[in-house]
């Protein structure tokens, strides 16, 4: 009996042991531990001057022969830095890194990217909407490259305004037949797009890519997606500025990929500021690979929308954390949830906190049936939580929840969340758990008044 005694004494105590280590992480320790996982790469020693290579800031002089001599140099060398020393240089055709390489734009450096389509071919493999095909080359390409980078003062113009965006509205059949060869399962060497498909590439594309940097550059003009973070890891993006107005410019869309930090960034973009994506359907849900681990912190928001999350994001999006941001200007939406019942997925332990808007259509605005459309693959929506929020205005609602007949939206947490004026304080629908505790949505209600 008593050796019976001592094993119930032991599990009980393992069992204590192990309750206490498993225990609820807070949300500082659970980013915090995020952040001990992002570590910018080392920038090469090698230094290579694009000058050297026969380019010209100019404005006239193609550049696209001296970057690919630079890339190879780096190459060769098991690494390097190519410096863009102050001009304007056209470059006709895409820059595709290599592993351990960086180019550093210098104070009023500039790269102009060519608008003639054909020199963006061959296909490479790349996504589109969250469909991967084979496409026109991103206009600066990593694929299945470590420790890369993108940094200095200077600016990338991708001229889409007069090349690539003039294709918007002739995208339609290209897009359609993407998502159904994603539905259908056709094999991924089989899409091929590219000429006579008019799906736009994005500006720069990581895929596949491991340690990456792009800090403190300008990113303007995008004939698509300005940042595109493709199943990729280990990413900072710090001090980058966006002056982004063709269609879909968005600034930075992760997608499939984890342990980001994005800080210091000065948005201004015609369309998300952050939109953070995981696929898109049939394609999604069988990639599973989820998007998790991004911080978003110590920004200025200004364009369509804030922070998004969707809607494609089949794979689901998890652990993400945005935090002491602002506003540089007008934002059409605030913070932003959306899918609908085609995608599937989750959407789970998201957490926003000291974050200002000014003036907004919808400050909080989340969505299990984005477009009204979908069915047969509903999205978990759950722990969202909500701290220190503050908007001026919305013009529309303040906050909207709108889950799904048969999945509602689930564990919300408001905590002093303050909307100043709204048309629409609240509208929740197909909704559980939702808690409030401090929340103002219009005036603020004090004394009441007496009776006369």
């Amino acid at each position: 009996m008593k050796f019976y005694s001592l094993l119930f004494l032991i599990f009980i105590s393992m069992s204590a042991c192990t309750s206490s280590a498993t225990k609820d992480l807070s949300r500082t320790e659970k980013r915090d531990a995020v952040l001990k996982n992002i570590v910018p790469p080392k920038i090469s020693d090698n230094h290579f001057l694009l000058t050297d290579f026969g380019a010209k800031g100019d404005s006239l002089t193609d550049a696209k022969p001296a970057f690919d001599k630079a890339l190879k140099a780096c190459k060769e060398k098991n690494g390097g830095k190519i410096i863009v020393p102050s001009g304007i240089y056209i470059v006709n055709g895409p820059i595709h890194l290599v592993d351990n390489s960086s180019i550093e734009l210098q104070k009023n450096a500039k790269l102009v990217f060519g608008t003639n389509e054909a020199d963006y071919l061959p296909v490479v493999p790349t996504s589109w909407e969250g469909t991967f095909l084979y496409n026109y080359s991103p206009l600066i390409y990593a694929y299945k490259v470590n420790n890369v980078a993108i940094i200095g003062e200077g600016i990338i113009d991708g001229n889409g305004r007069e090349g690539f965006s003039k294709w918007y509205d002739q995208q339609k059949p290209a897009q359609q037949l993407s998502r159904k060869m994603n539905h259908e399962g056709t094999p991924v060497k089989d899409r091929v797009f590219g000429a006579g498909h008019f799906l736009r590439p994005q500006l720069i594309q990581f895929y596949e890519c491991k340690n990456i940097l792009i800090e403190g550059v300008t990113i303007t003009n995008s004939p698509f997606w300005c940042v595109h973070f493709l199943q990729s890891e280990n990413i900072t993006a710090r001090k980058v500025k966006f002056d982004a107005f063709n269609k879909n410019n968005d600034g930075f869309d992760p997608e499939y990929s984890k342990n980001i930090l994005i800080e210091d960034i000065d948005f201004n973009n015609a369309d998300d500021n952050v939109a953070i994506k995981a696929g898109r359907d049939y394609e999604g849900r069988k990639t599973a690979i989820t998007s998790e681990n991004i911080i978003v912190r110590n920004s200025r928001f200004k364009g369509l929308h804030g922070v998004v999350i969707g809607s494609e994001m089949s794979a689901g999006v998890q652990n993400v954390f945005v935090e002491n941001c602002t506003y540089g200007g007008y934002c059409k939406r605030g913070i932003y949830l959306k899918s609908n019942p085609d995608r599937g997925g989750f959407i789970k332990d998201i957490y926003v906190n000291d974050v200002e808007f000014g003036d907004v259509e919808d400050a909080i605005f989340i969505t299990a049936y984005y477009h009204g459309e979908g069915k047969g693959f509903e999205t978990e929506i759950k722990n969202i939580f909500f701290e220190n929020l503050q908007f001026k205005t919305a013009s529309h609602a303040g906050l909207v929840i709108q889950g799904y007949p048969t999945k509602k939206v689930t564990d919300v947490f408001l905590t002093n969340v303050k909307v100043d004026s709204c048309a629409t304080a609240i509208s929740l629908t197909n909704t559980d758990n939702i808690v409030f505790n401090d929340v103002v949505i219009g005036k603020e209600v004090l004394i009441p008044s007496a009776a006369k």
